[in-house]
C-alpha cells in the first residue's frame, strides 16, 4: 500500500489491526469516546497494557486523544477508518458509448435490482445485496437518479452502500 501519510503509513496501519485487543478496542470505541480506564475495565486488561494499544492505535490514525482538562478521553477516528477500508473497494474498468445511463454502466458489472418509487427510479440490491446506494461522480453526489445521469467524458464512479451508522440519535418528546 501506498504511504500517502494517511494511518501512519501502512506499517503503522497494519500492526494496529493486526492484534485482536486492538480491534476490541476499536469496536468499542465505535459506540463512543471513553477512557483509558473505561477500555481497560470492558475488555479486561490493565490500564497501562490499554495504554500502550492505545498508543499503537493513535501512531496508525485510527484513534485520537480528547483532553478535557487532566481527562484524556478516546476516540475513534471513523474518516481515517473508512478512508483505509476505501482501499479494498472492488474496481472494475468499463467503455461504454457516449450518452449511456449510469443504470445501462452498472447493469454490465453487476446484477442490479431496481424499483420506481414515485418518479424516480432507485437502486435497491446489488448483487443480490439489498439495500440504500448512493453514487458520486469525481467526487460528488449528483442529484439524478442512475437512470437519469448518462456518461458524456471519462469519469470515476463510486457506487457506495448506506450502512445505518447513527451519530446521533434523537429522542423527541412532544410537550403535552
Amino acid at each position: 500500500m501506498k504511504n500517502s501519510g494517511m494511518n501512519g503509513g501502512g506499517e503503522n496501519l497494519f500492526k494496529a489491526i493486526s492484534s485482536d485487543t486492538r480491534l476490541s478496542i476499536l469496536e468499542i470505541l465505535s459506540e463512543g469516546d471513553k477512557h483509558i480506564s473505561g477500555l481497560a475495565r470492558e475488555i479486561g486488561i490493565s490500564v497501562p497494557v490499554a495504554a500502550k494499544h492505545v498508543k499503537v492505535l493513535e501512531k496508525a490514525k485510527l484513534v485520537e486523544r480528547k483532553k478535557f482538562g487532566n481527562t484524556h478521553m478516546i476516540g475513534i477516528k471513523l474518516n481515517n477508518v473508512y478512508s483505509f477500508l476505501d482501499h479494498f473497494a472492488e474496481n472494475r474498468r468499463l467503455e461504454v458509448e457516449e450518452g449511456t445511463s449510469l443504470l445501462e454502466a452498472l447493469k454490465s458489472v453487476t446484477a442490479v435490482e431496481v424499483r420506481k418509487m414515485g418518479d424516480r427510479v432507485k437502486v435497491v440490491a446489488t448483487d443480490g445485496e439489498e439495500g440504500f446506494y448512493v453514487y458520486e461522480v469525481d467526487g460528488k453526489f449528483s442529484d439524478k437518479t442512475v437512470d437519469e445521469y448518462t456518461f458524456y467524458e471519462d469519469t470515476i464512479v463510486e457506487w457506495k452502500k448506506l450502512i445505518p451508522i447513527t451519530k446521533k440519535r434523537l429522542f423527541v418528546n412532544i410537550k403535552r
